[in-house]
């Protein structure tokens, strides 16, 4: 019984640094803000994203399953950090990944479901898997738009920023004048195949939120 204690309360005081762990995407882009959010910030704002849009579009899904895969997503963020796109190749970012998992469940009896619910999350096959990825992306974008709407960055003042001189994202910026709507655009892509996600970014571009 002491055992099953003791992994409860590394396994928790292990997450809770994800508490300070600080999202990566808008320190690049020089955020002025007092507070940035955190990664688990972050989880928490997928998981109520996933909730209303399951309901309001009716989806034929299994929520607790989805529930369940954008609660630990980030798992190996723990260990590894939170990585911009262009830091690492999504192949070796998988690869550690997968080590820091195995690491921070190592004492944990039937880790095998919490393996299997990531891998089904990375792998992006079920339709489950995709709807959480695809809030997860969602979030991020949401996020973007409501610094953007405080008034956090100025893309005249982005000496230090490794993206602004990139010829696509130039690009990106140049032809949607803000980036909040840039970095939808980057990530068009990843909802085309669902025409729900597609129509709230559509909106996103268009309103305030």
């Amino acid at each position: 019984m002491e055992n099953k204690i003791q992994n409860i309360m590394q396994f928790y005081t292990m997450c809770v640094k994800l508490k300070n762990t600080i999202r990566t995407g808008p320190l690049v882009w020089n955020i002025k803000r007092e507070r940035v959010e955190s990664v688990a910030e972050h989880i928490y704002g997928t998981q109520m994203l996933a909730i209303a849009i399951y309901y309001q579009f009716s989806y034929s899904l299994d929520l607790k399953r989805i529930i369940f895969m954008l609660a630990i997503h980030e798992l190996e963020e723990i260990l590894i950090g939170d990585y911009a796109f262009y830091q690492i190749s999504r192949e070796e970012k998988l690869i550690q990944g997968k080590d820091a998992v195995e690491h921070i469940l190592k004492d944990f009896v039937d880790k095998e479901e919490i393996v299997n619910l990531l891998d089904e999350f990375n792998e992006r096959v079920t339709k489950e898997a995709k709807f959480a990825h695809r809030c997860d992306k969602l979030e991020c974008d949401l996020q973007i738009k409501l610094y953007e709407q405080e008034g956090c960055f100025d893309l005249m003042h982005q000496e230090n920023n490794p993206l602004i001189n990139d010829f696509y994202v130039k690009g990106l910026l140049e032809s949607e004048k803000s980036l909040a709507n840039a970095w939808i655009e980057f990530d068009r892509k990843e909802y085309e195949e669902d025409p729900n996600f597609l129509v709230i970014i559509d909106y996103l571009k268009k309103h305030e939120i």
